[in-house]
Parts: C-alpha cells; structure tokens; sequence
C-alpha cells in the first residue's frame, strides 16, 4: 500500500496520513474512509484524547482503521485506551530494547477486565508467612488494584492502599496482594509468582471500568500473619492468602473496599475467572489438572 496524501489522488486501499489540527482535518480524515481509505495515519503536535475519541466514533461505522501517530512511547497507553475501544494501531520511535518491551505489553495488555460477583465461604489464620507488597511507580485511584489468587482459576481483585488506616498514612502507589506463592496476572495474559516480581517488570493495575500497565518501583516481601479467604463463583472454588492488616482489602461489586480483617463468610467480592483450565510456566495450556 502507499501512502496518499492528497484527498484528490486516493485510491480504494491506500494509507492516507493527515496531521490533525483543527475540525478540518478531521473532516478530511471522514471523507477519506467515505473514499476508500483502509487505514488513517493520524498526527497531533499536541494529542487531545477528545479529539482522538471524535475520530474513533466517526470512522469506526465506516470502517477505516485508525493508526495513532505517538510522539513518545508514553503517549501509547492513551491512544490504545482512547473511547474504551482505542485506535487500531499505534506508529510509534523508540530509542531502546526496553521501550520494545514496553510497548509489548502496552499493546498485548486488555483494556478490560471480565469480573464475576464471588462469594466467601470461609476466612481463616493460617499462621505466618512471607507476603508481597508491590510498589509501583503509578498512582493508583479508587478501585484499582491487582488481581491475585491461590490458583490460577479464580483471582480476586486485591485493592491498593490509597485508604490508608488510623496507624498509617494512605500509600496510593502500593499493593499488598498477597502470599508470595499466589498468582497474579500479567500485562499479556500469562500469570506470575509473586515472588517472581521485582523492579523494572511490569503488572496489570485493573478495576471494574478498565485494565492498564505500570512498572514495579519495588517489592518488598517480609513475615507477617497471614489469613486465607476462600470463594466460590460460577461454581467454582477459590482462594487467596493475604497479610491480616487493615490496609489490605478486597473489593465489594459496588467496588467499596472490604478490609481483610473484618471479611466474613457470606461477603461478596470482585472476581476473574480465567478460561484457561492449567498454566505451564503462567501460559494457558489445554490439560488435565486440579488446584485446590
């Protein structure tokens, strides 16, 4: 294909790439995909979201696919995330293999992440152990948190500490999400030990309403009593080992978050269900397997 960048010599199938600046250009870009564009280049010197999301409503019904011209690999996140749909591609420089790997994951990552409403069956000590706490380089909002879980099947969303407790200041940027042999899923798709994280790797942060990537400032692992709190969802059973602290909670389905030490049998939490049945080395696998 080649690119055309007169509106008077396109073709059906050609590129076009428009440089957006005002509502004009995004009139071009509409009449373009009513021409025959199959793919839009599209280039802000200052991108807009709302501008991106305006030309995300109009071309999708036409079906031009929209290529986001990033001038960083900061800007990838958002272009991707745009209107909850994103653009269909991002054109993007970078500088180094681990900006690669970055973008890797920004693209590979879901946007979205399917919960079901679990309930608790039972809360119980089970003595002392190590637990991980994850401390990003993001801030972490309401809602947000990662997803954890004894077995791979069921993960429960872990809430992030921005609520802070009577005896301790709220650490936005920190989840507490759990026993160090528990699960957590990553940015593409496979899971993780929590004990295999570390600074520089990168998590998937998730709430009700979206799924994003950030990196790991640090994790700190240390002995502290911990409790386990086991579920049931769709028919499922599981589980999660946490730190028995007022910092560390799970989330209601009206995403209020309900501390581990004043959970309770009958409560109803956040929870993923993974389609795969068994993991080899945190990737789906189709094989025979029980984790209880």
């Amino acid at each position: 294909m080649k690119i055309s960048r007169e509106l008077s010599d396109l073709k059906f199938g050609d590129v076009l790439k428009l440089i957006i600046r005002g509502p004009e250009d995004a009139e071009k870009a509409l009449a373009a995909a009513r021409s025959g564009a199959e793919k839009i280049i599209v280039k802000a010197d200052d991108w807009k979201v709302i501008s991106l999301e305006n030309l995300i409503a109009d071309l999708k019904p036409i079906g031009a696919r929209i290529i986001a011209e990033a001038s960083d690999p900061s800007e990838v996140e958002t272009l991707l995330g745009a209107l909850e749909h994103g653009a269909d591609g991002v054109l993007v420089e970078v500088g180094n293999a681990e900006e690669i790997d970055l973008i890797i994951d920004l693209v590979n990552a879901p946007r979205r992440i399917d919960f079901s409403e679990a309930e608790v069956l039972e809360v119980k000590e089970v003595g002392l152990g190590e637990r991980a706490c994850v401390d990003t380089v993001s801030i972490l909002e309401l809602g947000e948190g990662m997803l954890v879980g004894n077995t791979s099947k069921v993960l429960l969303l872990v809430h992030n500490e921005s609520m802070g407790s009577a005896f301790t200041a709220p650490r936005p940027f920190r989840v507490n999400a759990g026993a160090i042999h528990a699960y957590t899923l990553a940015p593409d798709g496979s899971t993780r030990y929590l004990s295999e994280l570390e600074s520089g790797k990168r998590v998937l942060i998730a709430s009700k309403r979206k799924a994003r990537v950030t990196a790991i400032g640090r994790v700190k692992i240390e002995r502290r009593p911990l409790k386990l709190v086991k579920v049931a969802v769709n028919g499922i059973v599981g589980s999660i080992t946490l730190q028995d602290a007022e910092t560390v909670a799970l989330l209601s389905p009206d995403e209020k978050p309900i501390p581990v030490t004043s959970i309770k049998p009958g409560d109803k939490v956040l929870a993923h269900v993974s389609s795969a049945d068994a993991r080899h080395f945190g990737r789906a696998v189709d094989e025979f397997i029980i984790e209880r």
